[in-house]
């Protein structure tokens, strides 16, 4: 996927153009939803793309009715994997052949710079999807060692009906971390978008149909939370649920499903991630760079952010002027225009809970940043930030870093793990002892060591603690989180069982 970039003016064009998907997917098609329409907000300029008509709960039975009417006939259940894997396949294809429409429509809708949407979103979209589609027909199961009387087989089965409940911070690339591994396994699945970035979604569920996935195996439900995803958490027939977005919200998924079916829950929540940086941290300039991305990639808007430094004292002074130098290059402005690296956040309830985070405190040093405008925030960095700090504690979602200074190793990873978080965190220093040390004393479910990163899709991705719940994304660990384990147990003896009789 090697295009270059267009323009802001190319970009504009594209975006005038567009034709925006407004309405539930439901069964093969786009049909008007039984629920409250709703705008759905250009971040950058507050104006109105489209009103989108939300589902309701009646659609939310409907579009289970046929999920499992799709699962029990078998047209994608029982279908061949590697049939399954050439439909997937098609589908990257597809998205491929519109991924520029895909990235201005994901800008458009979510504030997110263009020129991510076009090298990170959507190439990743394609990847996820295409990784799992390959996976379908290279899994094998097991059989368990028996004696030569017994055959014990241990095989996967889809899980059924799967709902998917999205974040609103990375719309396209969250749905295929969702439906990769939901469809590969053999899953019928319905998609909840974020209200506030529905639109990516539903164009991804009619390209799906185009490729020849069976009606009924993808739906996608636009809608408010109590609307739609109280009502796919609460009902009785649906098998499991997958979440992504706040720690608040995976909760009430624990309790619609103690007080519904027991369905499986999975969660990825929220994130206060921490980046150490000990005092034999090598290669400062390629730490700083590392460590701008980590807290200002996507605005902010990530739940691996690294929005924590723990910098060793003797050190610090050569770290924030490499850091501070660093930050400066990191434009604010149009997310259409690819020469800004920050867009704007995703409407005005968030920039508000943000904004609160922008002025420092007592005791606080504001040295760069704190200012806002619009929904445009610009690079915050916050000096002298004590663990007790709510810009310590609190999962901000913006683009705020907070440094907190230490001075020897075991305070630095008292500190990295003082969070009821447990998602992800960097160590840096050129003592592997140390970073192997690090790696293991800190509960986060990823730890990079002289780098920024979640690993790719080949590894897990979830948390510790208040961070995660029920299982992982990516890896084959993704793929086996929608199946069933069955043993088959089969006795080849040809005695009877013992019997007694009194």
């Amino acid at each position: 996927m090697s295009d270059e970039l267009l323009t802001r003016e190319e970009y504009g064009a594209i975006a005038a153009d567009l034709i925006y998907p407004a309405a539930p997917f439901i069964d093969g098609k786009f049909r008007a939803g039984g629920g409250k329409k709703f705008p759905t907000v250009n971040p950058a300029s507050n104006k109105p793309i489209a009103q989108i008509s939300g589902a309701n709960g009646k659609d939310v039975d409907l579009a289970v009715k046929k999920a499992r009417e799709a699962f029990d006939q078998g047209h994608w259940s029982k279908m061949h994997p590697a049939d399954r894997k050439d439909v997937m396949i098609r589908l990257c294809k597809l998205i491929t052949r519109n991924r520029r429409e895909l990235a201005v429509m994901e800008s458009v809708d979510s504030g997110k710079p263009i020129a991510d949407c076009e090298q990170i979103d959507i190439p990743e979209t394609i990847h996820c999807i295409k990784w799992h589609a390959e996976a379908i027909d290279k899994i094998y199961d097991q059989v368990a060692p028996q004696s030569d009387d017994h055959i014990a087989m241990i095989v996967r089965e889809p899980i059924g009906v799967v709902a998917a409940v999205l974040p609103w911070n990375f719309p396209l690339l969250m749905m295929a971390w969702k439906i990769g591994p939901a469809l590969a396994a053999g899953n019928s699945v319905i998609v909840k978008p974020a209200e506030q970035t529905s639109m990516t979604a539903l164009r991804l569920a009619e390209l799906a149909s185009e490729a020849g996935l069976p009606r009924g195996v993808l739906q996608v439900l636009p809608g408010l939370g109590p609307d739609v995803g109280e009502p796919l958490g609460r009902h009785m027939d649906i098998d499991m649920v997958s979440f992504t977005g706040s720690t608040e919200t995976g909760r009430l998924f624990l309790k619609y499903s103690a007080e519904s079916n027991l369905k499986k829950v999975v969660l990825e929540c929220g994130g206060k991630n921490p980046a150490v940086v000990l005092e034999d941290a090598e290669d400062l300039d390629l730490v700083a760079g590392h460590i701008v991305n980590a807290a200002f990639w996507n605005m902010g808007e990530n739940c691996s952010a690294n929005s924590r430094l723990i910098v060793h004292e003797d050190i610090k002074d050569a770290m924030m002027e490499r850091i501070l130098l660093r930050t400066k290059y990191w434009r604010t402005g149009d997310p259409l225009d690819p020469v800004n690296q920050l867009g704007a956040l995703v409407d005005k309830d968030h920039y508000k809970k943000v904004s609160k985070y922008l002025k420092g405190g007592k005791g606080v040093e504001t040295i760069v940043g704190g200012k806002a405008e619009g929904n445009f925030v610009e690079p915050t960095i916050h000096d002298n930030v004590k663990s007790g700090d709510k810009l310590a504690k609190d999962e901000i979602f913006g683009p705020v870093l907070s440094v907190i200074t230490v001075s020897s190793f075991d305070e630095a990873i008292t500190e990295a793990n003082n969070t009821e978080y447990g998602l992800a965190a960097s160590v840096f220093t050129s003592n592997t002892k140390k970073a192997l040390r690090a790696a293991r004393e800190i509960k986060a479910g990823t730890v990079s060591v002289n780098c920024y990163g979640e690993g790719d899709i080949s590894t897990p991705f979830g948390g510790y603690k208040q961070s995660g719940f029920g299982g992982r994304d990516n890896g084959i660990h993704a793929h086996d989180q929608y199946t069933e384990l069955k043993t088959i147990w089969i006795d080849l003896s040809d005695n009877a069982p013992d019997e007694s009789i009194d």
